[in-house]
């Protein structure tokens, strides 16, 4: 009986347990792939540009310097990754709902994009 009373008084601890909501952290994960998807789409989409003297000396291309070769829509996601930036900081800092605004910033600049 002792074994019973033990599981249930376990299953019963667990079950009550808080549900945590995905941290800041997470969320800038999933919304820097949203970014980063966006910014390959428009990559692809042409229209191709030659290669900079950067490129050519083997330097990698980074989020922002991809963006801002994008042309029409380069402010929007400049923007964007400007905003997943304050988004970390106020993550550093504790600030959550900074965070959180920041990143909804983010997704709705990459909402507007063509």
């Amino acid at each position: 009986m002792t074994n019973l009373a033990s599981t249930s008084i376990i299953l019963l601890l667990l079950s009550s347990a808080p549900v945590h909501a995905a941290t800041c952290r997470d969320l800038i994960g999933g919304v820097q792939a949203q970014v980063d998807a966006a910014i390959d789409r428009r990559a692809a989409d042409g229209p191709w540009q030659p290669e900079s003297l950067r490129a050519l000396r083997s330097h990698q291309p980074t989020p922002q310097s991809v963006a801002a070769a994008q042309g029409a829509g380069s402010s929007a996601l400049i923007q964007a990754l400007e905003a997943l930036n304050r988004a970390r900081a106020a993550d550093s800092a504790g600030d959550a709902g900074r965070c959180r605004a920041e990143l909804s910033t983010a997704q709705h600049l990459i909402a507007s994009l063509p």
